[in-house]
């Protein structure tokens, strides 16, 4: 089993600045309300959607390993 991360974007903290969809295009894209979204809810480990998440100027993005519920990033977005 592949084990996969759940990505999650606080629309109302997002100013859409675009950072996610730039590092990580094939995982993030800006919608027509100028918010960011995830292109797909679960994705396959990759260090660019991390990067992403760590250049959110506003850390709207949330990175959860999806089988054991581990928050990669923030951390302290749910563990503390």
């Amino acid at each position: 089993m592949t084990d996969e991360w759940r990505l999650d974007i606080e629309s109302r903290r997002c100013i859409g600045s675009g950072v996610c969809a730039s590092t990580a295009p094939d995982h993030f894209a800006i919608d027509s309300t100028h918010h960011s979204r995830p292109t797909a809810a679960h994705v396959t480990p990759d260090d660019r959607v991390l990067d992403a998440a760590f250049t959110c100027p506003v850390e709207a993005i949330s990175v959860v390993e999806r089988r054991t519920g581990l928050t990669l990033f923030p951390e302290d977005f749910e563990d503390h």
